[in-house]
């Protein structure tokens, strides 16, 4: 076989991207280049690698194989370029990704108490929605991911091998609200006063749930801006523009004028952050990184 270095980097991005048409924006191509490479490394393996569905690209069980050794032979070309460049990195790196709410939630706490116990660790951080991180940690990109499930809690894909996974806590979603107006001096919030709200979401698509709605409001929700950035969506709450669903560990880190209900007359909604990676035995750095963020959640 003869595969090119590029065209690993290409399967890899196509992997966490999950499309031609996505990872051709993150490397900086044309779509028609990352085609062009995806079949270029089919012919040299002489067997699919990539499965169109209506949803995107996902790898075939040829592919999943050809990117397991793509995260080695990319990584060695890493640390020859460090050492030919004089670029050794000091310390151990740790490419964490996290999902929406935890970077305020979780991440400062789970870094500070890092710190605290002096490690030579280097923690870069991306954010995403779960699917986004669990496709990012297939394709080697991240080393390890903070991810939340809802019940029942089944394994978050179904390619092999399975991913290993960590309960880090469970959390309860409430609804953010603003502290003057109808909503003034209550603690919680019956579902079918929610069934007209004007609602602050995240935008979804079909691979991508919709964030901020209460998960099971009945009827069709009234989404009156749409917004991934936390902070924008409770600062409009506070400014009395909208409600949004919260996990409740962000109350530590609310604006003023925002505040909590629990929601009567619905089943509590639950999530359970968890923290996930590849199989096999983890490098002591991931280990660390794993530690800090299960003792401060």
């Amino acid at each position: 076989m003869d595969i090119s270095s590029a065209g690993l980097r290409v399967l890899r991005q196509i992997a966490e991207s999950g499309s031609f048409t996505a990872a051709a924006a993150r490397l900086g191509y044309t779509q028609s280049a990352v085609s062009r490479q995806a079949a270029a490394l089919e012919r040299s393996v002489g067997t699919t690698l990539f499965e169109r569905r209506p949803d995107g690209v996902r790898l075939t069980p040829s592919g999943l194989t050809l990117l397991r050794h793509a995260h080695t032979v990319l990584a060695s070309l890493a640390e020859a370029e460090h050492e030919l460049t004089g670029t050794v990195p000091r310390t151990e790196l740790v490419r964490l990704g996290v999902f929406l709410s935890a970077g305020a939630a979780i991440l400062p706490a789970a870094l500070a108490h890092l710190a605290a116990a002096g490690p030579q660790i280097t923690v870069t951080t991306s954010e995403g929605t779960t699917p986004t991180l669990i496709r990012a940690l297939r394709a080697g990109s991240l080393d390890l991911a903070v991810l939340t499930s809802r019940p029942p809690h089944r394994p978050f894909d179904g390619d092999s091998p399975r991913l290993h996974v960590e309960t880090v806590a469970d959390t309860e979603l409430v609804v953010a609200v603003p502290s003057t107006g109808e909503f003034a001096g209550r603690t919680t919030v019956h579902v079918d006063e929610l069934v007209d709200a004007a609602w602050i979401a995240t935008p979804s698509s079909s691979s991508e749930p919709l964030l901020g709605v209460w998960p099971s409001l009945p009827g069709r929700p009234r989404v009156i801006h749409s917004a991934r950035d936390w902070l924008t969506k409770l600062q409009l709450v506070a400014g009395g523009f909208g409600v949004t669903t919260v996990p409740s560990r962000l109350s530590p880190v609310l604006p003023p004028g925002v505040s909590l209900l629990r929601v009567d007359g619905a089943p509590p909604e639950i999530r359970r952050v968890l923290v996930a990676r590849l199989p096999g035995h983890p490098a002591p750095a991931i280990t660390a990184v794993t530690r800090a963020i299960t003792s401060t959640a």
